[in-house]
């Protein structure tokens, strides 16, 4: 069985971007495309409700670009497990009130067992200091908390 993978809003963000002189975005932008070309295949892919709401606001022709890319991804379910552990997230660790979203993908990823969390937020998920607090927060409520990476980081050698 493959490993899984659990793709957050920013990386579908990052494969469907307009030209830009922001050199970092166009580099962020080239390795996930990259990672979606040589890699994404040998890993089971999943998203949430709470991605297709987010890659569904912005620019129209865009947002549909995205949502299209994601017709056939399973859907992880937002259940209570997955509600009760954002809450913890949001409330014991140093996540502001403004990353409810980021919790939620975060608390999917865990209470469904997957391998990795994939993302280019690196202010609220791929964020040393406050995986560290999570890490202790999933520990405490009988969850593995996900490898928290970038695509750049799931590249294979």
């Amino acid at each position: 069985m493959s490993e899984t993978v659990y793709i957050e809003t920013s990386v579908l963000g990052y494969l469907i971007v307009r030209p830009s002189n922001n050199l970092i975005l166009m580099a962020n932008a080239e390795t996930t495309r990259q990672w979606w070309d040589t890699r994404a295949r040998q890993f089971t892919l999943y998203i949430s409700q709470v991605v297709l709401d987010e890659v569904a606001r912005g620019d129209a022709e865009i947002a549909a670009r995205r949502l299209e890319m994601l017709c056939d991804f399973p859907l992880l379910e937002v259940n209570e497990a997955v509600q009760d552990l954002a809450a913890q997230f949001l409330t014991k660790s140093n996540l502001p009130p403004k990353a409810a979203d980021d919790a939620l993908h975060i608390a999917l990823a865990t209470v469904y067992s997957l391998d990795y969390l994939l993302t280019w937020n690196c202010r609220h998920i791929a964020n040393a200091q406050i995986q560290k607090k999570l890490l202790q927060i999933s520990n405490v409520a009988g969850y593995e908390l996900p490898t928290i990476c970038t695509p750049y980081e799931l590249m294979e050698e």
